[in-house]
């Protein structure tokens, strides 16, 4: 009973953000922002998905941290995600699907959710292309919660970057990885990766963002439990952030001075 009520007033909160159960939805997130909550992050992953209970779930179940040295094969049904424990336990949770991209594999749940992750099928050599999973979310017209983080967790600014081809944001070298498919058998891929130079994100430039989408509309703040949020439309979110990429490419790069 306890943890029914706590999923309810999660999933009024998430309403009163502005999420509808139409809605394609990501989510980036961080449970201990959250505070305690009764069940844990099943009870969080349950609100989520009773809130967009008619359009599609979608959580990044990235493994750029284990894939990496002698470690390039991606086996979807293993490798665990490196980027939180909500994204760990939605990848195994029953009509969840992941993608089969070897660094930044998305996981989706509801409407046409098995659709959704086969656009990593294009086998881009990037880890945001726009024919993949990410582009997939400017094209359903997503919406972007940021649960408990802020935009410098937000992977589709890393992804807008990458559709304006600004330079010195991917390595040049492809690394030869490989990745486990479903019937078994291992199928070559070489991708390239975000450049970090002296392991710097240009991630940590995006927050400078946040102002100018939430004075123009594209963004909202809210809380769930004790965690801020901020509830992004993705469509609005890549066509400001390209058009002031255009104006000055260089816009993020001061995380590298």
């Amino acid at each position: 009973m306890l943890r029914e009520a706590e999923k309810k007033k999660l999933v009024e909160e998430l309403k009163k953000l502005g999420i509808q159960k139409n809605d394609t939805l990501l989510v980036h997130s961080s449970m201990k922002a959250l505070g305690e909550v009764c069940g844990g992050a099943d009870t969080v992953l349950d609100a989520l998905m009773e809130t967009v209970k008619d359009g599609l779930l979608v959580l990044p179940t990235h493994t750029w941290a284990s894939i990496r040295g002698e470690h390039l094969l991606f086996d979807p049904e293993m490798e665990p995600s490196c980027v939180g424990i909500l994204t760990e336990l939605f990848r195994k949770r029953e009509g969840v699907y992941r993608s089969l991209h070897p660094t930044h594999s998305m996981a989706a749940w509801g409407r046409e959710a098995k659709e959704y992750v086969d656009a990593d099928l294009n086998w881009s050599d990037t880890p945001c292309a726009r024919e993949g999973c990410w582009g997939e979310l400017y094209r359903r017209k997503a919406k972007i919660l940021l649960l408990g983080c802020g935009l410098n967790r937000n992977t589709y600014m890393h992804a807008v970057e990458e559709w304006n081809a600004i330079s010195g944001r991917l390595c040049e070298e492809r690394e030869p990885m490989q990745v486990r498919m479903p019937d078994g058998s291992v199928r070559e891929r070489k991708m390239c990766r975000h450049f970090k130079p002296n392991g710097i994100s240009i991630s940590e430039s995006y927050v400078k963002m946040e102002p100018l989408l939430l004075e123009r509309g594209i963004a909202r703040k809210g809380r769930i439990k004790q965690a801020e949020c901020l509830l992004c439309d993705a469509v609005q979110e890549a066509d400001f952030v390209t058009e002031c990429l255009k104006r000055q490419p260089d816009l993020f790069s001061e995380a590298l001075d």
